[in-house]
C-alpha cells in the first residue's frame, strides 16, 4: 500500500500541469505572442500527461494484485467457513455469503473507489492553491467541497439501510433458483414449475422493489450533488470574471482556477458514483471478519495421536442437532472391540441417523463423549481423525472429480493399490472398468452422471478406503439390487475381518446379517443394546416379530438391558 500511496502523489502533483498550463498560456504566452514559449509549455503539459498516465495505469494494477492476494489470504479461512456452516445450523440463505462477500471485496478494491480515497488527501493541496489564487476563489472552492461531500456522507446514511435490504432479498431469490436447478428432476416429475416460477417470481419482485428503493435515493443525491458540482464550477468561472473585472485576478487565474476546482472535487465525485459498491464491499468486509472468527478451525492438539485400533466407546452422550439446545438423542453409553459389527435399529425419527452422525464427528457431543482408543474425537485434528473414519450417509455426496479422485478423498499423491483396494473390497471395481474411461471416468458437473446404485457403491469404496477403524453406514443398500446388497454383505464382512468396528443403520435384513451386536433406539433412547441373538430373542418374546439375523460370536461389550421393545423394531 506504500507503493500505492507514493503513486498517488505523484498522479495528484502532476494534476497540477494542467492548471499551471492555463495560466500561463492566458497570462505569459498571449500577452507575448511567442509561439517557442507556447511549443515548450505544451511539450512539458504533454509529457506530465503521458507520465501521470504511467502512473495512473500502474496504480490499477497495484490495487488489482492487492486485493488478488486479499482473496488468496482469505481463500482457505472462507472454504472452511463454507464447509462448516451447514453444521452449525446456519440457514441455507446465509451458505453462500462468505463467498459473494469476498467477490464482493475484491471487486471494489481493484476498481476505482480505492483511487478515490487514495486521491481524498490530496483535496487540501487543491484547496490551498485555490487560496493562492485569491482568498475569495479559496472560499468559493472549500464551502462547495464541503457541501458535495456532506451530501456524499448523506448519501451513504439513507441508502444503506435500503441496500442491505436489496442484498438480502438477492440472496433470498439465488437460494430459490439454486433449489430448483438442484431438484430439476422432480421440478419436472410432479408438475411443479408453474408454482416455484411465481414463488421465485415473488422473491425477484421483492428483490426487484428494494433495488428500486435503494438506487432512488442513490440517483436522487447523487444527482443533487452533480448538479451542485456544475453550480460550484460556474460559480467558479463567475467569481473569477468579477475578479478580473476588478482587476484582482488575470484570465489565466479564471481559467486555471476552475480547472483545479474540478480536479479538486473529482475524488469526491468519483466516491459518490462509488458509494453503494464501497457500502455493499464494507459491509461484506464485516461479516467475512465475523464469520472468520466464529468459523476459525481449532488450534492443533500438541500431540499427534497414534492411529486408533481398540475400540470405540460412548458415554452419556446427548445430541443436538446445529442451533438447537433439545437433544435429538440422549444417555447413550455403549463399547465396541474391534472387529465388532452394530446394527442400529429403530423406528423412523428415533436418533439413529443423529447418532451416526455424533460417531464421526459431524455433530459435536451435546453431552458425554464419543472415545477412540480412549481419546475424545476433539482431540484429533480433523484431518486425521477423517483417516481413521468411513462414512457413507443417506445422500452419497460425490463430487466434481474423476472416480478415483472420489474414491481416495481428492488425497495428493494417493496409491493406485489402494484406491483398487477400496473399490474391489466395495464390490464395484468390475462396474468402475466398465465405464468410458474407468476410473478416470469423470463425474459431477460436465461429466458422467451415474445411477443412485452406482454412486451408493462408489460412496462405499470412498468410505472403506484406507481401511478406517470405524465404519459407519447409514442405509447403504437403499439404492442397491441383489448383486449390490451381496457386494454389501461381503464389504462388511471384510472389514471386520480387518479389525475395523462397523455400523449400520439399516431396515433390510440382508445388511443385518453380517453384523453380531444391535441397538435399538426409540424416541431418542437406547431401549436395547446386547448381541443379536439376545436383541431379537427379546423382540420375539415381547411381540412376536423381529429381524432374522443368523447367530453370530458375540465380542466383549456393554450390554444395557432396556424397556419393552414392542414399539420400536419394525417387523
Amino acid at each position: 500500500m506504500i507503493g500505492v500511496a507514493v503513486f498517488s502523489g505523484v498522479i495528484n502533483i502532476l494534476m497540477l500541469s494542467g492548471s499551471i498550463y492555463m495560466l500561463q498560456v492566458y497570462d505569459r504566452v498571449i500577452p507575448s505572442r511567442n509561439l517557442a514559449t507556447l511549443f515548450g509549455l505544451s511539450l512539458m503539459v504533454l509529457i506530465a500527461y503521458l507520465v501521470q498516465g504511467y502512473f495512473d495505469a500502474m496504480r490499477s494494477r497495484m490495487l488489482c494484485r492487492i486485493a488478488t492476494l486479499f482473496d488468496a489470504g482469505l481463500q482457505s479461512s472462507i472454504h472452511w467457513a463454507l464447509a462448516t456452516l451447514p453444521l452449525r445450523g446456519v440457514k441455507p440463505v446465509l451458505m453462500q455469503q462468505p463467498l459473494r462477500d469476498l467477490d464482493q471485496v475484491r471487486t471494489f478494491m481493484s476498481g476505482m473507489g480505492p483511487t478515490a480515497f487514495l486521491d481524498m488527501p490530496w483535496i487540501p493541496v487543491f484547496l490551498i492553491g485555490l487560496f493562492l489564487f485569491h482568498p475569495a476563489i479559496g472560499f468559493t472552492a472549500l464551502l462547495g467541497t464541503a457541501a458535495i461531500i456532506a451530501m456524499t456522507l448523506l448519501n451513504e446514511r439513507i441508502s444503506r439501510g435500503a441496500a442491505k435490504a436489496a442484498m438480502d432479498m438477492n440472496a433470498q431469490r439465488q437460494v430459490l433458483a439454486d433449489a430448483t436447478q438442484r431438484n430439476a428432476e422432480i421440478v419436472r416429475a410432479l408438475g411443479m414449475t408453474d408454482r416455484l416460477t411465481a414463488r421465485w417470481s415473488q422473491a425477484n419482485e421483492r428483490y426487484l422493489q428494494e433495488n428500486i428503493r435503494s438506487t432512488d435515493v442513490h440517483a436522487n443525491l447523487g444527482s443533487a450533488a452533480k448538479v451542485l458540482r456544475y453550480v460550484l464550477q460556474s460559480g467558479m468561472l463567475g467569481m473569477g470574471a468579477y475578479l478580473v473585472i476588478a482587476d484582482k485576478a488575470s484570465g489565466g487565474i479564471m481559467i486555471a482556477s476552475s480547472i483545479l476546482m474540478g480536479r479538486a472535487l473529482a475524488p469526491v465525485e468519483i466516491a459518490l458514483g462509488t458509494w453503494k459498491q464501497l457500502a455493499a464491499a464494507r459491509q461484506g468486509l464485516a461479516r467475512l471478519r465475523d464469520i472468520c472468527k466464529a468459523t476459525a478451525p481449532p488450534p492443533p492438539p500438541p500431540v499427534m495421536l497414534p492411529r486408533p485400533c481398540r475400540e470405540l466407546s460412548v458415554q452419556n452422550l446427548a445430541v443436538a442437532a446445529p442451533g438447537f439446545d433439545m437433544p435429538i438423542v440422549s444417555g447413550i453409553t455403549f463399547s465396541l472391540k474391534a472387529g465388532a459389527g452394530l446394527a442400529l435399529l429403530g423406528a423412523s425419527a428415533s436418533g439413529k441417523t443423529s447418532l451416526s452422525k455424533a460417531l464421526v464427528g459431524i455433530w459435536p457431543a451435546h453431552r458425554g463423549a464419543v472415545r477412540l482408543d480412549g481419546a475424545s474425537l476433539d482431540q484429533w485434528r480433523n484431518e486425521d481423525l477423517g483417516r481413521h473414519i468411513g462414512y457413507l450417509p443417506q445422500d452419497v455426496g460425490l463430487f466434481d472429480g474423476t472416480i478415483a479422485e472420489n474414491i481416495c478423498r481428492f488425497e495428493e499423491n494417493a496409491s493406485s493399490d489402494a484406491i483398487l483396494r477400496a473399490a474391489q473390497i466395495a464390490g464395484v471395481h468390475d462396474i468402475i472398468l466398465r465405464l468410458p474411461e474407468g476410473y478416470a471416468t469423470r463425474i459431477g458437473a460436465g461429466g458422467m452422471s451415474l445411477s443412485a446404485g452406482q454412486k451408493q457403491r462408489v460412496g462405499l469404496a470412498r468410505a472403506v478406503y484406507g481401511d478406517p477403524f470405524l465404519l459407519v453406514l447409514d442405509e447403504p443398500n437403499a439404492n442397491l439390487d441383489a448383486d449390490g446388497e451381496n457386494a454389501l454383505t461381503r464389504a462388511i464382512g471384510i472389514m471386520r475381518q480387518n479389525k475395523s468396528i462397523v455400523v449400520v443403520i439399516s431396515h433390510r435384513p440382508s445388511a443385518l446379517s453380517a453384523l453380531d451386536m444391535t441397538m435399538v433406539l426409540y424416541e431418542g433412547k437406547a431401549i436395547a443394546f446386547g448381541p443379536s441373538e439376545e436383541v431379537f430373542a427379546r423382540v420375539r418374546k415381547a411381540n412376536g416379530k423381529g429381524p432374522p439375523g443368523p447367530p453370530q460370536p458375540p465380542p466383549q461389550a456393554k450390554a444395557e438391558p432396556r424397556a419393552s421393545l414392542a414399539e420400536s423394531v419394525p417387523s
